[in-house]
């Protein structure tokens, strides 16, 4: 019985380190075909315009297609969970949003935990979000705009990109801090909210930088502040909301994440090569022109970046009492 029993043992140890083995082989080898980043937007949006300059970019540097799927609905929870749920092997991908950060709070029955569940693999773009205004709504300023909404409680309509986004959350902040009421008007997605607000069904909305730069600057749709403590370089000329609010402060960015377990070997190695499509002008000048920054972090410094965000909106979502719908 000696001699079975010792094959039996070899056999189980050469079984055990098969997977190892495989994984290893596969994180050497990745990707050796197509993979997929799932936006939790509508074509259009902040998100989607991100995650399809830096799948190009992966695409041409590892010689296989990086295809962005939008999967939008709840708040980017419909993508995440998505991704949650996948293989943890590279080949699918989440476009990581704030709202990610605020969703947790929001929502009260989540069939996973963001931070949990989702491993962060680098950084894409940082912006600002903007308050603006359809044109026809007599008001250039944020004080005057803080005087018509208070002259006109609950007529003046806000819009977000979904409830529960961090495109709602930033304007019931804006409401507590300046002391107004508005109606809130939930979107499924930036692009249909822009669209409504250039009609004019819509008065005002607080939408991402990128998703309606080009507006501003043609003027359709009129930039009252950006909600950065900063001024936004893309457009220099529009105040930050600090500069009425002080201390306001509401940012928006796009990361990639993974499913938990996706080998270290991948999540370092699209790492790497989203950091140098960040520092190459085909990626970051793209990016700088729709009036994002690039946000070059490491896997580690993202967690920490992700984490501490949730906490600071969890703190905004109670005081709001903002619930989903």
């Amino acid at each position: 019985m000696e001699f079975p029993r010792r094959v039996f043992l070899q056999l189980a140890a050469a079984a055990a380190a098969l997977p190892a083995t495989t994984r290893m082989a596969s994180a050497s080898d990745y990707p050796a075909r197509p993979a997929r980043i799932l936006v939790g937007f509508p074509p259009g949006g902040a998100a989607d315009i991100g995650a399809r300059i830096i799948a190009q970019w992966l695409s041409e540097r590892l010689g296989q297609q990086f295809i962005v799927e939008n999967r939008s609905g709840a708040a980017g929870n419909i993508a995440t969970e998505a991704v949650v749920r996948a293989p943890a092997d590279g080949y699918t991908l989440l476009a990581v949003t704030v709202n990610n950060t605020v969703n947790g709070a929001v929502y009260q029955k989540l069939g996973f935990n963001f931070i949990r569940d989702i491993t962060m693999v680098a950084g894409i773009i940082r912006q600002p979000l903007v308050l603006e205004v359809n044109p026809t709504v007599p008001v250039n300023s944020v004080t005057e705009f803080i005087a018509y909404v208070g002259a006109n409680p609950g007529k003046i309509s806000m819009a977000s990109f979904g409830t529960g986004t961090v495109s709602h959350v930033a304007g019931e902040l804006l409401k507590m801090r300046a002391g107004i009421d508005m109606i809130h008007v939930p979107y499924r997605g930036g692009a249909r909210m822009v669209a409504d607000l250039l009609g004019g069904q819509v008065q005002a909305a607080i939408d991402s930088l990128p998703s309606s730069i080009e507006h501003i600057r043609a003027g359709t749709l009129r930039a009252l502040a950006v909600t950065t403590a900063m001024r936004s370089k893309a457009l220099p000329n529009v105040p930050a909301m600090s500069e009425f609010l002080p201390g306001f402060e509401a940012s928006g960015w796009i990361c990639i994440g993974a499913p938990v377990g996706t080998p270290p070997e991948i999540i370092d190695k699209l790492n790497q090569e989203i950091n140098a499509g960040l520092a190459d002008p085909t990626v970051n000048e793209p990016l700088a022109n729709v009036g994002g920054e690039t946000f070059v972090s490491s896997p580690a410094e993202l967690a920490k970046f992700v984490a501490e965000k949730t906490e600071a909106w969890a703190k905004v979502v109670r005081a709001a009492n903002i619930r989903a719908e």
